[in-house]
Parts: C-alpha cells; structure tokens; sequence
C-alpha cells in the first residue's frame, strides 16, 4: 500500500486532500511527502506514527558511511523535493533514504541513474533533509557567502579596512598625537570644536529630516477595495524567509502567527531556516504535535554564521515571485502579503521592495520597551518619509522587507559579512536606481526588555553601520557620482555621522559633568569659556532636539503615556554609546561576529495584550 493510501486509511488525511496535494504535486514539482509535511496537511507526529503501525521502522542515519561517487550524480534539489538521498552502493544495491519509501518515481530515478535496484532505509523527514542538505549543500552555502564579493568585491564587507582607510586614519591619529606633544591646549581646543560642531551638525541633520518628513506620509495607502480586487487564483507565490537560531521557545507562536496569515496555503513558500548545528530549533519542529506549514531548510556551516548567509542560501530554495523575511516573534497584519501584492500592481517597475510599518507588542512593558517604541515611531513617521522626500537612501529594516525576488538576486542579495544586512542593500538598491516603498500594514516585535540584551542588540547594529560606512566610502568620488550630492551628504550624516554622535556624546556628557561638580577655573585651563560653552550648548541643544522629536512622534501615533518618557532620551544616548563602543571593538577584532539577540523575553505575547 502507498504512503498516501495509508495516511487515508488511517484517517490522517482526506480523499480531497490527496486530491489536493496531488494536483499541487504536479505544479510544483514537489513530491506528496513533501508537501504533506509542510503545507499543514499532517503533522510529524501522526505521520510517524501511520508508518509505524504498517511496520516501518524508522532508522538513525546521521552517521551512516556515503560515496561521494553517488552523491556527485543527484542534485541537491532534487533530493530536497522528494524527501529522499542515495548514499552509497553496497552488494549491487543503492541504500537510498526515504521519508516515503512508495515513492516510485524516486524510486525509478535510483534504478536509471544508477543501474542498480535501491534498498530502502526510511528516516524521518527531517533528519534527511539535515543530511541531504550537509552531504550536497556546499556549493549553495559557498555561493551564499562568497557570491556577492565574487560578482562585486567592493560592495562586500569581506575585508573591513582597505589600506588606503587604515593610512588614513592611522596618519589622523599621529597629527593627534603630534599636535598634543607641540602644543596640548591648542591642539585640545582644536579637537573639542571640531567634536561640538560634528555633534551639532548631525543633530540638526536629524531635526531637519524629521521636519521634512512630519509634512508626509511615506505609508502607501492599499484600501479594503483594493483588496477586493484581487484574485485569489492569481496571486503569485510567496516566498517567507524564517532564519532562526536556537529558537526552540517560539517554534509554536511562530506557526500560529503563520497559520493567521490571509493568503492561499498552497500559493506559499516558508522556509524555516535552520543551522546546521542548531539541534534545539529542529527538535523543537519534531516534537511539534499539529501540522507545520513551512518547510525546513538546513544551512550548512559555514562561517560567518550569520543572518544574511543563511537567508542566502535559502533563496537557492525560493519558488516565489515575492520574498520577504520575518523574525521568529513578528506578528505581521493578516493581510500584509496582499497588500504588498495589490501594491506591486500599482507602483511603476523601479520600486523593487516594500518595507512594511514595524511595532511593538510589549511597548509599555518597561523603561526599555517605551524608549524602543519612541525611537520606531521617530524613525517611521518622520525619518523615513524625511529620506524619501529628499531622494536620499534609505536603510531597510531587519524584517518585513517585501522584494521582487529577481531584482533581489540581481543586486548580489545580501552581503553576508555585514552585520546590518539590509541597511547596505537599501544603499545598494539606490545607487542602482532602485526605489523602496512603505505600505500601510504593520508587523508586530517584540521589542527588548533586557538591558544585556539590548547592549547585544544594539552594539550589532551600530557595528553594521561602521561597516556600511566603510563598505561605501572606499571610492568617495565614486559614490558621489552613484549617489549625487543629496544622497552622498545625506549617506554621511546619517550612515556614516550615527555611530559617531554615540561615540561623542559621552565626551561631551564628561566635560558638562565637569563643569558642574568642579571649580570652572580647572577647566579654563585647558577650555577657554567660549570653547566650553559651546560644548555645553550642543550637548543641552542637541538633547533638547531630540526629546522634542520623540515627543512628536510618539504625539503622532496618540502614545501619551510615552510622552514624558521622552525626557529620558539623554539616558537612552549613553546606553547607545556604551554599544557603540562595543561594537567599534568588535569591527576591529571580529566584524563578523553576529551577537545573538535573546527573543521570547517578553511577558507579553501579542498585540491584542497592547492598549491602542
């Protein structure tokens, strides 16, 4: 009897399904075992259990001997769609692994390629997807990590200082130290200046941005009707990109945030991305006691081990038109993926990515959720349509990003040695001509609770953005002809001024900390009252600035209760630049280092628990 038959007859699926499945079989490619397991048709648990009481037994495979003879002759995507490997040839026979051991034309395939009749071992799905994957994934895996710096070395952040950087700096440094050693107290008066100005610059770089943008909606309005007009039959696949790492605790939630998402089951691509060594995360899937709908993708080690690198090698495996990528807490809008898909539809060919609105669920958990939640209404409601207004890049966000899957792999994706991924595509997306777009639909996080956690969190980020910096201003001269000059003065002082105002900022907090608690007549010494003042004024102004933005932000969005926290952004500063400092630490001694963020913290658990 066959697998499908079985699974019927013990009443794990219907005739209709079969029907279903078989139809989908036919136009995908996909095998029935495949797409039973990962379309939400069964779950593992009875599946297993359907094969066992017919008198299979499932086998360890793991550790089983292979010839790299006969693996060479069966392509990794091939063996994925049918849940099947052939190992080795042993007495004449090919021992093949089989999530489905009726699966004849697997079976047949085995017979032809190899001239020899198989003998079957069934194993579990995914232990064979994890083999399959580990035994034939390494010309994927090296193409996810190197095929960016192959196609396009100098938008790679493989080498993090060029010689002419590192000269640069280097000799910035020894004029430092030289004019200290010939004359300290012009030399320090110089520098404190140069500082206060740079501060005071960049903030009101941001306050004009934010000004810009509070006079324009960035949000591309897809109404109800819009919705309505679209055809469920001819919507395009969708590919979900899931990378996780050691997120056993939200495996559950993460399938029923899935399972909410309003678009056909069979028009969906999920691939959940796990590492090769993350034995939590995929026994957390196997353990799962109600059908999935995502497959699993097993990535390969391979270093670095990060994000990008792993979203990389899933896109080998995307069947869709349309890609994004979600976080294994986000809570997107039920409709998000019609919205993006009704507004594709309407937006002129250059817009390659839609970022949806990002929020979150825990906002008035604590101090840090609130100053999280400040900080992203800033950022949505008044920085973003501030950049787009001015035609300057605008750095994507680490979810919910909506791409046209072909324009995606034709910018080289995502650069693996970057720890900010997405903000250097955004920038790469721009010097090619491309446009971004938000639309009026919100994904759900859940913003961080933990103060370690956030120092993590955040250090990355900041790192990315040195990265980014470093990546783009290789060729200055260059850039400015990519970018023009709106783009290039906008790309400094966003990109390259942010990491630098968390660095300052604890200099200018010590001097006016200084001026406070100490005889004013000790700082003179080194300051003139001018230079001082000036460095207390920035400081006072630059804080000043920014309360008032968040404050309007937030005002926006009728989050009151968060309004006076506003008056803490100085706190909320110094914690940014003890991650700065971090994360300048980590540039130079691991740049690739991917610090892990801690999800599942949160006592919250959706945004249904979020007063609105």
């Amino acid at each position: 009897m066959s697998i499908p038959e079985l699974l019927i007859n013990d009443g794990f699926i219907s005739q209709h399904d079969r029907e279903k499945i078989d139809d989908l079989s036919k136009r995908s490619g996909l095998s029935f075992i495949k797409i039973a397991l990962n379309f939400g048709y069964i779950s593992r648990k009875n599946y297993e259990r359907s094969l066992l009481n017919a008198g299979y037994v499932f086998k360890e495979i793991r550790e089983l001997p292979f010839d790299t003879e006969v693996l060479e002759k069966i392509e990794l995507k091939f063996a994925d769609q049918h849940v099947a490997i052939p190992l080795r040839i042993e007495n004449n026979r090919v021992i093949t692994i089989m999530a489905d051991p009726s699966n004849q034309l697997f079976i047949d395939y085995v017979r032809f390629t190899y001239d020899c009749e198989p003998e079957i071992i069934v194993a579990s799905d995914l232990d064979i997807v994890w083999l399959s994957h580990k035994l034939l994934g390494g010309k994927y895996v090296k193409s996810a990590v190197f095929e960016l710096l192959k196609r396009d070395p100098k938008s790679s952040a493989f080498i993090t200082f060029t010689s002419s950087q590192l000269v640069f700096i280097f000799a910035f440094l020894a004029l430092i130290v030289i004019g200290l050693m010939i004359n300290f107290k012009n030399t320090s008066i110089t520098i404190n200046v140069l500082i206060s100005s740079f501060f005071l610059v960049a903030i009101l770089f941001k306050l004009f941005l934010a000004l810009v943008g509070s006079r324009f909606e960035l949000h591309q309005a897809v109404t109800r009707e819009d919705l309505r007009e679209l055809k469920e039959e001819d919507l395009p696949i969708y590919t979900i990109l899931l990378p996780v790492y050691k997120e056993d605790k939200l495996i559950k939630k993460l399938i029923w945030n899935l399972q909410a998402l309003d678009y056909p089951r069979e028009m969906l691509d999920i691939k959940l991305l796990i590492e090769e060594d993350d034995s939590k995360t995929l026994n957390a899937v196997r353990n799962l006691d109600f059908p999935a709908i995502f497959e699993v993708v097993v990535v390969p080690f391979h270093m670095p081990k990060t994000k990008p690198k792993a979203c990389n090698y899933g896109l080998h495996f995307a069947r869709g038109k349309y890609l994004t990528i979600y976080d294994a807490e986000d809570i997107p809008d039920t409709d998000q993926l019609k919205k993006i898909v009704s507004m594709f539809n309407q937006l002129p060919s250059h817009f390659i990515c839609i970022q949806s609105a990002l929020n979150y669920f825990n906002r008035n958990e604590n101090f840090l959720t609130r100053m999280f939640t400040l900080e992203y209404s800033y950022w949505f409601d008044y920085m973003l349509p501030g950049l787009d207004t001015l035609d300057i890049p605008i750095p994507l966000g680490g979810t919910s990003n909506h791409f046209k899957l072909e324009n995606l792999i034709e910018l080289g994706a995502w650069d693996p040695f970057n720890v900010t991924e997405d903000a250097d595509l955004g920038l790469r997306a721009y010097a090619k001509g491309y446009k971004i777009a938000v639309v009026n639909s919100t994904t759900y996080e859940e913003a961080n609770n933990e103060p370690f956690n956030w120092i993590r969190q955040r250090s990355r980020w900041i790192k990315g953005y040195m990265q980014t910096y470093l990546v783009h201003m290789r060729n200055p001269v260059a850039l400015w002809r990519k970018l023009g000059w709106k783009g290039f003065l906008g790309f400094n002082f966003f990109i390259g001024a942010t990491p630098l105002t968390f660095l300052v900022y604890p200099f200018l907090l010590a001097i006016f900390i200084s001026y406070l608690v100490f005889d004013l007549s000790t700082i003179r010494t080194l300051f003139p009252d001018w230079v001082l003042f000036m460095s207390i004024f920035n400081l006072m102004v630059g804080n000043i600035l920014m309360i008032y933005i968040n404050m309007m932000a937030v005002f926006k969005r009728r989050y009151y209760e968060l309004i006076l926290f506003s008056i803490a952004n100085p706190v909320y500063w110094l914690m940014h630049s003890i991650a700065a400092f971090k994360g300048l630490y980590q540039l130079v001694v691991k740049p690739f280092y991917w610090e892990k963020t801690e999800h599942g913290l949160s006592k919250v658990n959706s945004p249904t628990n979020v007063v609105k």
